[in-house]
């Protein structure tokens, strides 16, 4: 079973929306308790509560994004890289391969 956050952000399958609305959720209970103990007024406390939990959502939407975008990029680059070795593995275009004079001057 799904949880869908505001009918459309599927909790459950999309990557890093639940580490951000737990952020947010712990973000929004600091800000708003700490605007309360501070000032001791309810409603714009309330109100900074609903603030703080959009911006540590979105912060760490982002971060979270991006660090999953670079993961990405890296496995890639180390799947092309580990076909490429086999593919070239015992050839002449194989870069671990000690190069003879013999094949210095074919070449």
């Amino acid at each position: 079973q799904s949880f869908k956050l505001l009918g459309f952000l599927d909790v459950k399958t999309v990557p890093c929306a639940r580490e951000s609305v737990l952020y947010g959720s712990l973000g929004s209970l600091v800000v708003g308790l700490g605007h309360f103990l501070a000032t001791s007024r309810v409603r714009r406390s309330c109100d900074f509560a609903v603030g703080g939990f959009i911006c540590t959502m979105l912060g760490y939407w982002f971060y979270c994004r991006y660090n999953l975008a670079q993961h990405r990029i890296r496995q890639r680059m180390l799947k092309e890289g580990m076909r490429n070795k086999i593919l070239f593995e015992g050839s002449a275009l194989d870069p671990e391969r000690k190069q003879t004079g013999n094949e210095r001057s074919d070449s």
